[in-house]
């Protein structure tokens, strides 16, 4: 097949072009409580193909455009031809200002290691759904349907340039509904994803939302409007470390999005909490353009080490281009989680649709449970909305010493933040 895109590449008068060819093989379960429902597998091949085409300008350098179109084995010579056409026409109408290229790499298969990787798909989802069914012991709480997904990947990345590269990759993610009946019915949705059979964090998430979910149906509508000092944990902790990550990116900082620079203190002055040392993690060896990965320090004593991101923005910056990171690591700790959240605040635990804007800095969300810890009290309550603000925030920011991981994050699990703004039921009065 991609010496029949070469050929259609050539008959189209492509010069510039990259092929991504991804096979990928699932086992997907789907779960009714504890009963399997459905078992399903696939195996599917597609070819990704990226066309670039310069364009003409009357003085100094010319354009440069891209599109890239999926194509398939079963399509005939001139349904490729015609596919690729399509694109190249399109691309001279995509066109931005030249860029160089990522340097060619050659290199033999770089293979994934571990259970994951290496055995059966079938084996690794029936031993993630078994963790996940572990921990549904509580009387009054119950994952009520789920879903498991182990995906293995190969994917073999060629380019006009000489790049030819492949690599295997393999991870487990899903999805699952925590429900309590008493005395409200509640439902909560969560996802996970590890790159790695992890089944002690699986069980010990499904765990921790039957406690969630339990709470929720319990909790009471008392928050007031007020600052707080509020504690995140888990994925919305992640959510709000990754404007370090975003900011840092190439494709902000070209358009000046982002204002960073490497040697710069984005953290802030006058630091009174803990200085941040982030890393970005490569997870896979080459990015999709086929540029090599490797671990990256980003930020050092809350200093900006690095900027990354794809090819096209690090060749305008003039930086050497990294490729697309999917994980971010966080190598600050703190005291116990328990220590963390003591003394006055709101541990905000889990919300309708939690996000952080990289553009602002502010981050927030409407919250489904949260406990507040007073006087020694700790009250579950519901209703209500965070909106913080990074920026004002980040010199006194507290981590705990427990560990969180994911498939894109490994760090603490708690989070402090001091002087949140959260808006409570006296602020619809």
């Amino acid at each position: 097949m991609i010496e029949r895109i070469k050929s259609a590449l050539k008959d189209c008068g492509v010069s510039l072009w990259r092929i991504n060819d991804n096979t990928e093989e699932t086992a997907e379960l789907f779960f009714v409580k504890k009963q399997l429902d459905t078992r399903r597998f696939k195996d599917v091949r597609k070819f990704v193909v990226t066309v670039f085409r310069d364009v003409a300008q009357p003085e100094g350098q010319p354009l440069r455009g891209f599109t890239s179109v999926t194509l398939l084995e079963s399509m005939t010579d001139s349904q490729l031809r015609e596919e690729l056409n399509a694109a190249y026409y399109a691309a001279q109408f995509a066109a931005n200002p030249y860029f160089d290229l990522p340097d060619p790499v050659q290199a033999p298969l770089k293979e994934k290691t571990g259970p994951l990787a290496g055995q059966p798909l079938a084996e690794s989802a029936g031993r993630m759904a078994q963790a996940l069914f572990s921990a549904d012991t509580q009387e009054d709480a119950l994952v009520n349907s789920a879903e498991v997904f182990v995906v293995r990947t190969r994917r073999h990345i060629l380019s006009s340039e000489g790049t030819d590269v492949s690599y295997t990759d393999a991870n487990v993610n899903g999805e699952f509904v925590a429900q309590c009946k008493e005395p409200e019915d509640v439902e909560i949705h969560n996802t996970f994803r590890y790159d790695s059979l992890n089944t002690e964090a699986l069980a010990q998430k499904v765990s921790e939302a039957l406690t969630f979910v339990r709470d929720r149906a319990r909790a009471q509508r008392i928050l007031k409007s007020g600052q707080y000092n509020v504690v995140l944990s888990g994925d919305a902790a992640a959510t709000v470390l990754s404007y370090y990550d975003d900011r840092a990116a190439a494709h902000m900082i070209y358009p000046q999005y982002s204002t960073w620079q490497v040697g710069q203190t984005v953290q802030g002055q006058d630091i009174t909490g803990a200085k941040l040392d982030l890393d970005l993690c490569a997870t896979e060896p080459y990015s999709e353009e086929g540029i090599p990965m490797e671990d990256l320090p980003l930020l050092r004593k809350g200093q900006l080490q690095a900027v990354h991101g794809a090819n096209r923005f690090c060749r305008y910056l003039g930086v050497k281009p990294t490729g697309l990171y999917r994980k971010l690591r966080c190598q600050n700790t703190g005291v116990s989680f328990e220590e963390l959240k003591a003394g006055p605040c709101l541990w905000a635990v889990t919300f309708s649709d939690f996000q952080m804007d990289s553009m602002s800095g502010h981050f927030g969300g409407e919250i489904r449970l949260a406990y507040l810890i007073e006087e020694g009290r700790v009250t579950p309550v519901t209703g209500g909305s965070i909106n913080g603000s990074l920026l004002e925030s980040q010199a006194a920011l507290q981590f705990s010493s427990d560990r969180y991981e994911t498939a894109s994050y490994s760090g603490p699990y708690g989070l402090r933040i001091q002087h949140v703004n959260v808006a409570g039921i006296d602020s619809a009065e």
